[in-house]
């Protein structure tokens, strides 16, 4: 097995990897000094612990736009926060609308939902490389509707969807908007007040830089969710209800200081560097990457087309190749780790046409170098070479 600095890393859509040193040292500095439970104690350890999650609070804030930190609640994952988001707002007999580009963990939970408590749904068309015309949104309202969904950036094929423009007939309607920032949140600049987003559901071990097991959902102070988990806060303990203030009304349990604290510096990392620089030079890798897998013969890249915006992410077919077979001698022969398959998101190839095969995504990130995207498309070259 090839240790891990001999791996070219080029699945950044599913984990950021590696992480920025000063990540790894908050997590080490808070797991020495500060690993008390926090907020279950009045104790200095315990004190820190809890300064360590507002801290990161703040610092979400500040990158999102988002007026008051405690309007953020701490999540697992993106999974955790849309179910949190989706769960906690949907109401029986209502109607929502989502894209074709939405990931198996906003469509999984409203096909339950559909199935126990009897809404409608309504998955409004892309075309065929992931791009939406928001007039589609519009046209699918009707009067019991109630909260659009909309992939901020599809983990297939790498589009953009125009959040704002989205917002905007969202609020004219007076319907809610929750986003997924999976493929976004640290990469595209994202201000939830100017966008009109009441909810974003947010990873942090993706384009955040943070560890695995951390992310959130920032709540609009005007929505309302059930909480998904009920239990203990270190808060109003006395009550048998759940506690109404925020962040505690949705975070039962003890949170994951140490992979906060991780979070918290991989946040002042972006801010530092900021989103317009971390974007335009993944973009500039991703229009390298395509343009190199273009030149090879029987190679059919999805998405956006060569010099639109898009995400790092660069999935393809090699001609009739299975895509498993193609990410195996990758891996195997190359060292070169990217991801095949469905990702989670049939919709989305169904609209990509790709319903019956799956494909090959490579995803880049900020520490990817131009020459380990010149090995995959090398790589691929020489691999084509079989399936002629």
């Amino acid at each position: 097995m090839r240790q891990a600095d001999e791996i070219i890393y080029l699945d950044h859509a599913a984990t950021s990897w590696p992480k920025p040193p000063e990540v790894l040292d908050a997590v080490s500095e808070c797991m020495r000094n500060s690993a008390a439970n926090p907020g279950r104690g009045s104790h200095q350890m315990a004190v820190q612990a809890s300064r360590v999650l507002f801290d990161t609070r703040k610092k979400l804030a500040k990158l999102f736009h988002i007026k008051n930190p405690n309007d953020i609640a701490f999540a697992l994952n993106t999974t955790g926060a849309l179910n949190l988001a989706i769960k906690g707002f949907v109401k029986p007999g209502s109607h929502v609308i989502a894209t074709s580009v939405e990931h198996n963990s906003v469509r999984r939970p409203l096909e339950y939902l559909k199935r126990v408590v009897d809404i409608e749904v309504t998955y409004v068309d892309t075309d065929e490389s992931g791009v939406m015309d928001p007039k589609r949104i519009q046209d699918a309202v009707k009067a019991n509707t109630s909260l659009v969904i909309a992939n901020h950036s599809s983990n297939l094929l790498g589009s953009i969807l125009p959040i704002a423009d989205i917002g905007e007939i969202t609020r004219k309607k007076g319907i809610k908007l929750l986003v997924d920032a999976a493929q976004s949140a640290g990469i595209l600049d994202i201000d939830v007040e100017r966008m009109g987003i009441d909810m974003l559901a947010f990873p942090g071990h993706k384009g955040l830089l943070g560890p695995q097991g951390t992310g959130g959902l920032y709540i609009h102070p005007e929505v309302d969710l059930e909480p998904l988990m009920h239990g203990g806060t270190g808060s109003q303990s006395e009550a048998a209800e759940q506690p109404a203030i925020r962040p505690d009304r949705y975070e039962a349990g003890t949170q994951n200081t140490p992979g906060f604290a991780g979070l918290k510096a991989g946040v002042e990392y972006i801010l530092h560097e900021t989103t317009e620089k971390i974007h335009n030079k993944e973009w500039a890798l991703t229009q390298r990457l395509m343009d190199g897998l273009l030149s090879v013969e029987g190679v059919k890249v999805l998405g956006p087309t060569l010099g639109e915006q898009r995400t790092g992410i660069v999935t393809f077919l090699a001609g009739e190749a299975d895509p498993s077979e193609i990410a195996f001698i990758l891996d195997q022969h190359y060292g070169i780790a990217v991801r095949s398959g469905y990702h989670c998101t049939p919709l989305a190839h169904e609209q990509a046409g790709t319903s019956a095969t799956g494909a090959v995504r490579a995803s880049v990130g900020y520490f990817t170098a131009d020459a380990e995207v010149d090995a995959l498309i090398a790589a691929v070259q020489e691999i084509m070479k079989h399936y002629r």
